[in-house]
C-alpha cells in the first residue's frame, strides 16, 4: 500500500525513534487518507487535525532534542466515541447526547499521549452501541472498507473500518457482545476483549456499572498482532474507576510455557457457522499444529446456556438501564436502537429473586467451565456465524438452516458473560472476498496467553493482504 498510512505503529514508532520519520510527515498522511477516505466509510466523526498537527510538531522537537521517547512516540490513535477524549466529541451515535464533549481524558487515553500517541479523532457507533452494525440518525451509516454495501460491524465499527483504510494507526473500541471482536471479524484486523477490570473502562459511556460492569470491557484493536500487544501494554492496568480492576501485572508466557499450552477448538455446535468460517478455524488449528503447539477438537459444555444468561444481563437489564436514560423520547432513537429495545421487551423482566437466581447461575456456569478449561487452558472458535453481512439484512441460510440476527454473535456474546479473554484476527477470506477471523480464548485474567497464540497464527499465516480502498464517492 502506498503512503505512510500502513506501516504498523511498532514500525511507525521505531522508524521515528530512529529519525528515519518525521512524526508531523506521519500525521499528515494519516489526515489525507482521513481526508481521502472518510466521506465513503463514514468511520471517524470528529477529526481534530489542528491538535493532531500541533502535537505532531511537538513529537518532532523531542525527537530533534533526542528526548526520552514512549513506546507510540508519534503514532496516530483513533478512540471509539464512547470513551471520553478531552475536547471530542462522545456522542454514541445518539441525538440524545448530540454536541456533548467530554472535558477530560480517560485513564486509557491519558495512557495513550503519555506513550506519546497522537490522537487523530473519534469514530462511528451504533445509537448507545446496542447493535452489531454501525448506523444511526446522528451521524449516519459506517461502511466496510471490503465492500461499501456491507457493514463494518458494531458497535467498535467506525473505529475498526478507520483503522482497515489506514486513517489511524490502531485504536481502542469496547466490547459488551462483541463489539470489539465482530467488527474486527468483518474488517479483516486484530482486536482484543481484555478480562472485564484489566483495561480501565473509566470515562466509557454508557457507564462500566451494574450488568455492563463485568459484561462490557474496551480493548485495543489494530491491524496486527504486534500491535495489539504494544496497545494492550500501554493501555492495561488498574484504575479504581474500573469496578472490575485488579492489580495484575503483564506476565508473557515463555516459548516453552507456550508449547505447554494445550488449545481444544470447536468449529460450531453449539452454535451454527458458516461452512467458510469452520474452515478458518480449522486452518488456524493446524497452523498451531505446525507451531509445534497441540491444538484438538473439544466442544465444551455450558455455551449455550452462557449465551442464555447474557441476553438475560445485557439484552434484558441493559435494555432496563437505558430505558432510564431514555425517558419518554422514544421517537428520537434510530431504528436499529428501538428494534433492539423490542427485542428486549418481548421478554419478561425477572424480579429481585430472579435476578439473584440468575447471578448464582451465573457464577455456578463459570466455575463449572474453567474446569473443564483444565484440560485445554485455551480455545480456539469462531467469532461469527457469517462474515460481514450486507447493510439492514437480519437472517441467513447456513446449511440450508435459517439464522436469526440475534444468534449469528453467539461464539462471541457467551466470552462477555463468562468474562474471559478473547483475542481475534483474520484467517481467511470467503467466496465474496470478506475476511474471516478466529477467535482465541482462556481464563480470566489470562489475556497475555491468548494474545501471544494469536501471534503465532499470524506468524504461519503470513501477510493478510488489506483491501483496495475505492476512490471517493458520495454516500
Amino acid at each position: 500500500m502506498p503512503g505512510l498510512s500502513f506501516p504498523s505503529a511498532c514500525e511507525i514508532a521505531e522508524q521515528i525513534r530512529k529519525r528515519q520519520l518525521s512524526p508531523v510527515e506521519v500525521i499528515e498522511a494519516h489526515l489525507a487518507r482521513i481526508a481521502e477516505h472518510n466521506p465513503t466509510l463514514n468511520a471517524l466523526v470528529h477529526v481534530d487535525s489542528e491538535r493532531a498537527l500541533r502535537e505532531a510538531k511537538q513529537a518532532e522537537e523531542a525527537v530533534g532534542q533526542r528526548r526520552r521517547l514512549g513506546p507510540l512516540h508519534g503514532v496516530p490513535i483513533s478512540i471509539k466515541s464512547s470513551i471520553d477524549v478531552a475536547g471530542m466529541r462522545c456522542e454514541v451515535g445518539s441525538l440524545l447526547r448530540a454536541g456533548y464533549v467530554a472535558r477530560k481524558d480517560a485513564p486509557l487515553v491519558e495512557r495513550l499521549r503519555l506513550a506519546g500517541a497522537i490522537i487523530v479523532g473519534v469514530t462511528n457507533t451504533p445509537e448507545l452501541l446496542m447493535a452489531w452494525e454501525t448506523d444511526n440518525l446522528l451521524y449516519g451509516r459506517t461502511n466496510n472498507p471490503w465492500d461499501l454495501s456491507r457493514t463494518a460491524g458494531g458497535s467498535s465499527g467506525g473505529e475498526a473500518a478507520a483503522i482497515t483504510a489506514g486513517c489511524s494507526a490502531g485504536g481502542v473500541g469496547s466490547d459488551g457482545g462483541g463489539s470489539i471482536r465482530v467488527p474486527a471479524h468483518f474488517c479483516g484486523i486484530c482486536g482484543l476483549k481484555p478480562t472485564p477490570g484489566r483495561v480501565p473502562a473509566t470515562g466509557h459511556f454508557p457507564p462500566s456499572a451494574g450488568p455492563f460492569a463485568f459484561l462490557g470491557v474496551v480493548g485495543p484493536m489494530a491491524r496486527c498482532t504486534q500491535d495489539l500487544d504494544l496497545i494492550f501494554q500501554v493501555i492495561q492496568g488498574q484504575d479504581f474507576g474500573d469496578t472490575c480492576a485488579a492489580p495484575v501485572s503483564v506476565r508473557w508466557p515463555s516459548e516453552r510455557q507456550l508449547r505447554k499450552v494445550r488449545v481444544g477448538y470447536f468449529e460450531d455446535d453449539p452454535f451454527p457457522a458458516s461452512p467458510e468460517t469452520r474452515d478458518a478455524v480449522r486452518k488456524a488449528a493446524g497452523w498451531l499444529r505446525d507451531a509445534g503447539i497441540e491444538a484438538e477438537p473439544f466442544r465444551p459444555s455450558g455455551l449455550e446456556k452462557a449465551r442464555q444468561l447474557w441476553w438475560k444481563w445485557f439484552g434484558v437489564g441493559g435494555s432496563s438501564l437505558l430505558g432510564r436514560m431514555i425517558g419518554h423520547q422514544h421517537d428520537r432513537l434510530s431504528p436499529i436502537l428501538r428494534e433492539f429495545l423490542g427485542w428486549a421487551a418481548a421478554e419478561t423482566l425477572p424480579g429481585n429473586d430472579a435476578w439473584l437466581d440468575t447471578w448464582m447461575e451465573r457464577d455456578r456456569l463459570r466455575v463449572d467451565f474453567f474446569e473443564q478449561m483444565e484440560q485445554f487452558p485455551a480455545l480456539l472458535c469462531p467469532v461469527a456465524a457469517i462474515p460481514a453481512f450486507r447493510h439492514g439484512e437480519r437472517t441467513w441460510l447456513i446449511d440450508g438452516k435459517p439464522l436469526s440476527y440475534l444468534d449469528a454473535w453467539s461464539f462471541c456474546a457467551c466470552f462477555n458473560l463468562l468474562g474471559t479473554p478473547a483475542a481475534v484476527l483474520p484467517i481467511t477470506q470467503s467466496t465474496h472476498g470478506l475476511p474471516i477471523g478466529v477467535q482465541i480464548v482462556a481464563r480470566p485474567w489470562q489475556d497475555e496467553l491468548v494474545l501471544s497464540l494469536a501471534r503465532i497464527i499470524e506468524r504461519q499465516r503470513g501477510a493478510f493482504e488489506l483491501p483496495a480502498l475505492p476512490a471517493h464517492t458520495a454516500r
